[in-house]
């Protein structure tokens, strides 16, 4: 799934807001760490420079709530704050007995945290930055005056071979293992989590769509249902006018409308019996295996303007899948319809396939006026058009209906389109095992002549 920019602010305002919280409490906790040294423990601190490196973190936090403010985050922005806490937490540790200090676990801290909130590769970078300085103090730090406090000679330094220096020296790689792990553990679980999110996404979208076309069939059965006696009266009515004036005049202009009529009664019942089918309600339609080469041949049979349809499918009955026949030219109707409708009259429109191992890939490419990212974003919604028609296929219903046939099918249907460019409408569909492509080889299921039905692409 494709994460947009703007995707990404809300997830930024919520990581600067925590993190900035969070450095405000641990500013606080070293100040008053320095105090409770100072005054109840009695150890003379440098007060001054650990006074520099506390107005830093708090200018720092000022301006990263200014920023957060204005919006303009990005990940390299979190990554630079992150970064500076590790050098004030080492410049602080410098003044303060370097490695010999109790509070060096903090870097820890500061790595767990980046692992949360961080890309991987700015994660990983700020643990090796955290492991190098940490490392670091063991050649430069100002050793404490513990005085009366100094029990092992960390004061004042101690030797390499000392218990104590080879107790944080152990320390030291024991936060590189760690690190690491956290790091990698906690990059692991985000990414579990992110896809376990958008899996999440895609199922109550798909939720979403089925509730829309199970609406769709209530509103087209009770339609069918209140609309047909009116229609039936209508049609009886009509019969009855045809013979009364048939009898006086049967080839006059009055006859001609009544029977215009009844065609198009007749015709309403038959548009009638189909919206049901034309919601999507396929599911009491068989499955079969069928060629695309059938299907597409079933698609622009009677569509307006076939002749500037050109078709690249390959062989008859080369392509299998298993479907709804009836349902599937449906679906690839309605998007060639549209392909055909957004082209002038001196553009062709091309249907080709190509398939990998598992799927085949059905392309409806026209070459007309696009769409723009807006209109793109909500193609497929029920109801959203940017043109004006009649019936079910004139209400933005296309591509809905379409992309929830072919799910219902384990595939799929994806858009490309670039405004002033054209637009690619792919079909996605499972191929057919080899057992079923066997027997549809070895059976009449595809008519012969499909191939002089398909005008090929040149």
């Amino acid at each position: 799934m494709n994460v947009t920019p703007s995707a990404l602010e809300p997830r930024h305002g919520i990581d600067l807001s925590w993190l900035s919280t969070l450095r405000w409490g641990a500013l606080a906790g070293q100040l008053v760490t320095i105090l409770f040294v100072e005054r109840v423990m009695g150890i003379d601190l440098p007060l001054v420079p650990l006074g520099v490196v506390l107005a830093i973190g708090v200018v720092s936090n000022v301006a990263l709530n200014a920023r957060r403010r204005r919006g303009d985050v990005a990940d390299g922005m979190l990554a630079a704050v992150m970064l500076l806490d590790v050098c004030l937490l080492t410049a602080a540790l410098y003044y303060t007995g370097g490695p010999f200090n109790p509070f060096s676990f903090l870097y820890l801290v500061n790595v767990a945290l980046a692992a949360m909130i961080l890309p991987p590769g700015w994660t990983w970078t700020l643990a090796g930055c955290s492991l190098a300085l940490f490392g670091g103090l063991f050649f430069a730090h100002v050793p404490l005056p513990l005085g009366e406090h100094d029990h092992a000679g960390m004061g004042h330094g101690v030797g390499a071979d000392h218990p104590i220096s080879l107790h944080v020296q152990g320390m030291w790689v024991a936060f590189g293992v760690a690190a690491a792990f956290i790091v990698y553990f906690i990059q692991r679980v985000r990414g579990a989590l992110a896809e376990r999110d958008a899996e999440l996404g895609e199922v109550r979208a798909a939720a979403a769509r089925h509730e829309k076309l199970a609406s769709l069939a209530t509103l087209a059965a009770g339609a069918a249902h209140e609309l047909a006696t009116p229609l039936s009266t209508i049609a009886v009515v009509a019969k009855e006018l045809e013979r009364a004036l048939g009898a006086g005049d049967p080839e006059s202009a009055t006859v001609a409308d009544v029977r215009l009529v009844r065609a198009q009664v007749e015709r309403c019942r038959e548009i009638l019996s189909q919206m049901a089918a034309d919601a999507g309600e396929s599911a009491g339609e068989a499955f079969v295996a069928i060629g695309l080469d059938v299907v597409v041949a079933d698609a622009i049979a009677e569509l307006t303007g076939r002749e500037r349809v050109r078709c690249a499918v390959g062989a008859a009955g080369a392509s299998v899948v298993r479907a709804p026949r009836r349902a599937l030219a449906q679906a690839l109707r309605g998007i060639v319809k549209n392909a055909l409708e957004a082209s002038s009259a001196d553009h062709e429109v091309v249907v080709r396939l190509d398939s990998d191992d598992t799927q085949w890939r059905l392309a409806v490419v026209d070459r007309g006026r696009g769409m723009t990212k807006d209109v793109l974003a909500r193609a497929g919604e029920p109801f959203f058009t940017t043109k004006q028609g009649e019936g079910l296929r004139g209400m933005g219903l296309g591509l809905f209906l379409a992309r929830v046939v072919l799910e219902r099918l384990g595939g799929d249907l994806t858009l490309d389109s670039v405004a002033g460019r054209g637009t690619t409408v792919t079909l996605v569909l499972p191929r057919a095992d080899a057992a079923t492509v066997r027997r549809m080889a070895e059976g009449p299921e595809a008519a012969h002549d499909v191939r002089s039905r398909l005008p090929v692409a040149s």
